[in-house]
């Protein structure tokens, strides 16, 4: 088990790679995370040490096929730091990104908390804790050189590749009525054929994802708060992107979103 010193060392050294851009093969034997316990402890560690905020989170590997691109056997939860977060219709960095992809993601804005229990929490009572649907676009990246081989310990310590995130405007009220596991995303990606999502690419449905978070973060003694942001998962392909490249998502009722890529 990690002590205090070492998930302190650990988190400093991640987040310096952050702020420099720079990767590393993996973390030093004597700080690295071998669970997802100690992963978490480093999480909050970077927090604390950033003086940035808890803007939300992110599930990243919602998938089989993002569980198999990065070696994991589960989904993975991810701090969304305030930093991180670009305005819809200002330009994305993206020549510094390592991955260099972007994905479509339902987010959820919570409107009351869901505090740490013993018992797990149900869909339906994650979902009355919900205050707003979004339409969302991620840019994740890792400061591993080999993502694919750091291992689900080490990705949480990193904060499951969160980077880059655009959160949309609220979808209407009704949104509730929809069934968000059928949903399909129209997705334009500068003059490349078109791309279509669906909500069941992540974790079956993205309502399922978002109960997967508050469990997972239950069982770690963490819990969703009101007014956070948690975004589900790419809902398709995630898409290759450089300077030059816009996307553009039509969500139909849930609403539109757009980001465009510069150097």
């Amino acid at each position: 088990m990690l002590d205090d010193h070492a998930t302190r060392d650990a988190a400093a050294l991640l987040f310096k790679c952050w702020q420099s851009r720079s990767t590393l093969p993996q973390l030093p034997e004597h700080c690295r995370p071998g669970s997802r316990t100690e992963g978490y402890a480093i999480q909050r560690a970077m927090l604390s040490m950033s003086g940035r905020r808890l803007f939300g989170w992110k599930i990243a590997a919602t998938s089989s096929a993002g569980q198999a691109h990065i070696g994991v056997d589960g989904p993975l939860a991810g701090m969304l730091h305030d930093t991180q977060v670009i305005p819809e219709g200002v330009p994305v960095p993206i020549s510094a990104s390592l991955m260099k992809v972007a994905e479509l993601e339902f987010a959820f804005r919570m409107a009351h908390p869901l505090p740490a229990r013993d018992q797990p929490y149900t869909v339906s009572e994650v979902m009355a804790a919900v205050g707003s649907l979004h339409p969302a676009i991620e840019v994740p990246d890792s400061r591993y050189n080999d993502f694919s081989r750091a291992g689900a310990a080490q990705l949480i310590a990193e904060n499951a590749c969160a980077d880059r995130f655009i959160l949309g405007a609220a979808s209407p009220e009704d949104w509730r009525s929809i069934d968000l596991a059928a949903h399909e995303v129209a997705i334009t990606v500068s003059d490349r054929e078109p791309l279509t999502g669906v909500g069941r690419n992540v974790l079956g449905d993205p309502r399922i994802a978002l109960t997967w978070i508050a469990n997972e973060l239950r069982a770690h003694g963490m819990a969703l708060e009101a007014g956070q942001v948690i975004t589900t998962g790419t809902c398709a392909i995630p898409v290759s992107v450089a300077a030059g490249v816009t996307i553009e998502a039509d969500y139909g009722p849930i609403g539109r979103i757009a980001a465009r890529f510069v150097s």
